[in-house]
């Protein structure tokens, strides 16, 4: 739709008489779907947390209560490179690799380990405060969520906070696993949907919000859980992406919906 002096003048009036209407307004934000290019088995029994893929590495973290852990497969193959467990009573959350450190978030037990990535052995425990849903690495810095609609910035190295944005539209969602995209922005699965925003972490505009739904069929559906887990494959325009005893992984663009 051509926006005209007029659509803008109007919409400021509704923000301005009513503030709580504008406050998920998209923005602009491009609607887009998912075209599936490629659908890859995936453990149903795997209570996805986050993805994240290094060349023909891919990690996974996976959550619940003395079934959480990391794994590293051959994403060529198939093969499985290592896998490690999370002792009790710690459930796991997002994982990211930043340079010779995997990163693993926990969700309220406030620590984050920091991995081998190799191994998947574990080398340091590092407390922050509040919970921990997704994380990804971005130019020298990891990227955090924790439920809510405001992304957390911090040190690769240390895990100390640097800084903080919140988004300027839906402003009411819960953001779960993401992704770092080559291309800046931050991918997020917002929980409990079957929606994903593409977020500018600079300013906190959120510029696309994609429809996953529908990705699995009614019968695959059932005994299953949300939609969680995306990862960009490098060099490509293609993302992996999955969810909580998903018997699928999917190999996806996203397009024009």
């Amino acid at each position: 739709m051509k926006h005209t002096r007029r659509t803008w003048v109007g919409t400021a009036l509704i923000c301005l008489l009513a503030p709580g209407a504008c406050a998920n307004a998209d923005e602009g934000a491009q609607p887009l779907a998912v075209e599936v290019v490629a659908t890859h088995p995936h453990d149903p029994s795997a209570f996805t947390q986050g993805l994240e893929i290094d060349g023909d590495i891919l990690y996974e973290g996976t959550g619940m209560v003395g079934q959480s852990g990391v794994r590293s497969t051959d994403r060529r193959s198939g093969t499985e490179l290592a896998r490690t467990q999370l002792p009790l009573p710690f459930f796991g959350e997002g994982v990211t690799l930043a340079g010779d450190t995997l990163w693993q978030l926990t969700w309220k037990e406030g620590v984050a380990f920091a991995r081998d990535p190799r191994s998947l052995a574990e080398k340091q425990r590092v407390p922050y405060q509040g919970e921990g849903w997704g994380l990804c690495h971005q130019d020298g810095r990891l990227v955090m969520s924790d439920g809510s609609a405001t992304l957390t910035f911090r040190d690769p190295g240390t895990f100390a906070v640097t800084g903080s944005v919140t988004l300027t539209s839906h402003t009411d969602a819960r953001l779960n696993e993401l992704d770092c995209a080559e291309d800046g922005s931050v991918y997020a699965n917002v929980w409990p949907t079957d929606q994903i925003l593409r977020i500018d972490p600079e300013s906190g505009r959120v510029l696309s919000v994609i429809d996953a739904a529908g990705l699995l069929t009614p019968e695959q559906r059932a005994g299953t859980d949300v939609l969680n887990g995306i990862a960009q494959i490098p060099g490509t325009d293609r993302f992996l992406i999955t969810g909580k005893y998903w018997p699928a992984t999917f190999e996806v663009r996203f397009v024009p919906a």
